[in-house]
């Protein structure tokens, strides 16, 4: 009894500690970046920025302090890689603004550290308010409310805005917001409580074709639903990415809570299908397609909204090469957009490839993380919900450095965490928090024990 006792008091212990230290290494290698982006840039330290960053991280060890008292028992890894990321984006940022000669409230790496504090503080709230997972489940069909709200939020006449061909942003007064950022949640929360109420019908029956089992004509009303909110938002908001992310979302999930391939069939066949319609009935798509396909057509690379800003990141991920230029001694400012959508292909150039395998290593680390939470839960809701947030980060990576390389078209998306855009930065900070609350909960749930006799 009391060696049980021993350990149930130090393991939560032991998580905390071990998140500690790797949060200390997050905040230094944070701040070094930020060093060497002077050094490299200007040839001299600005202690002024530094104090921000150092501000920053005293708001990291901060909700290493609630984490400790509310969620002791809460995954140790993903607050260090997500302050790692985050510092990395504010680092490269920061770059791209001493390369403009930008500074005080015009430079975006300024506006991304306060968004980073409005986000961490937001992340905070979460984990205080959210003490258990499985409240959200309460609120499903609210959160189908809210998410599809958000989404169409920016369709409204007087507060939508669009920015680079897409609709996709709302101004109140001097700030502009992306709502669908904060939607993709809440449909992951109502996904992961529909898809608990449904699964027996939607897994079982059917009829099997080729070794797989094809749901009745009856059941596809929820994917239909879904892939048509998809299009419409591809038709009406011009957004290739926010589309295939929503329901690619849902896809997962539902693949998730069936176990059945079927699905996925099904699904794929429906967005590729809509995707090659749009793509020859849509001009926006149409030139995004020619774009990824002849982005060295000279006629491409000249034409307004070409393939000039791709081409141009590709050359900067080459200039690169294995080990980069170093932080402060490439060119990245020559990209078009290079603080957001083509952060990568800055970080690349300047990190090189060694560089950039070592961040998508801590996206994968990440990943696994929110799919092991997912996997070790016993409440189909919370695996659900775990492994849908998850997937989001991972689709987002995929699709936006996809596109940078030119595996598959441009989208839109944004780099989690690295990427300057606030609604973005709390949108991934709202992930973490509550794959944080997820895993506290997983762990505290009470697990049968078989002795041997």
């Amino acid at each position: 009894m009391t060696e049980a006792i021993t350990i149930k008091l130090r393991t939560p212990a032991k998580l905390r500690n071990l998140e500690l230290l790797l949060l200390l290494i997050a905040i230094g290698i944070t701040g070094a970046a930020v060093a060497l982006v002077q050094l490299g840039a200007v040839g001299e330290l600005d202690t002024t920025i530094l104090g921000y960053g150092a501000g920053l991280g005293m708001l990291a060890l901060g909700m290493h302090v609630v984490l400790r008292i509310t969620a002791p028992d809460a995954d140790p890894f993903i607050l260090p890689i997500s302050v790692t990321l985050n510092g990395l984006g504010v680092a490269m940022i920061y770059r791209l603004d001493l390369a403009e000669g930008l500074e005080g409230w015009e430079s975006a790496g300024i506006r991304q550290m306060v968004w980073t504090a409005i986000a961490m503080v937001i992340a905070l709230a979460v984990l205080l308010v959210v003490r258990n997972h499985r409240i959200l489940a309460r609120y499903r069909y609210v959160a189908m409310v809210v998410g599809i709200g958000l989404l169409l939020l920016p369709m409204l006449p007087g507060i939508g805005q669009t920015i680079n061909g897409a609709r996709l942003w709302i101004q109140l007064g001097p700030f502009s917001f992306q709502p669908g950022e904060i939607g993709k949640i809440a449909l992951a929360v109502f996904f992961a409580g529909y898809l608990v109420t449904a699964r027996e019908s939607l897994s079982i029956v059917g009829r099997s074709v080729l070794g797989m089992r094809f749901p009745r004509g009856k059941d596809l009303g929820p994917i239909l639903i879904v892939w048509i909110a998809a299009m419409a938002v591809l038709v009406f908001q011009r957004d290739l990415g926010t589309s295939l992310l929503y329901f690619g979302l849902f896809l997962v999930m539902i693949y998730v809570a069936t176990g059945r391939l079927s699905w996925v069939v099904l699904g794929l066949s429906l967005f590729l299908g809509g995707a090659l319609i749009a793509s020859q009935a849509l001009s926006y798509v149409n030139g995004r397609f020619s774009t990824w396909l002849n982005a060295f057509d000279p006629e491409n690379y000249e034409a307004i909204g070409g393939s000039y800003q791709l081409v141009q990141g590709m050359f900067g991920l080459a200039n690169g090469g294995l080990i980069g230029t170093g932080l402060g001694q490439g060119r990245p400012d020559i990209v078009p957009l290079a603080e957001s959508d083509f952060i990568i292909a800055s970080l690349g150039e300047e990190l090189g490839l060694v560089g950039l395998f070592a961040i998508l290593g801590l996206y994968l680390l990440f990943v696994a993380r929110g799919f092991r939470i997912g996997f070790n839960g016993t409440d189909d809701f919370g695996r659900l919900l775990a492994v849908g947030l998850a997937f989001v980060i991972a689709l987002q990576v995929f699709v936006v450095i996809g596109g940078v390389t030119r595996v598959i078209p441009l989208t839109g998306l944004t780099t989690p965490f690295l990427a300057a855009g606030g609604s973005s930065l709390v949108a991934n900070w709202i992930i973490a928090a509550l794959l944080l609350r997820l895993s506290d909960t997983v762990r505290h749930q009470p697990r049968l024990v078989v002795e041997e006799s």
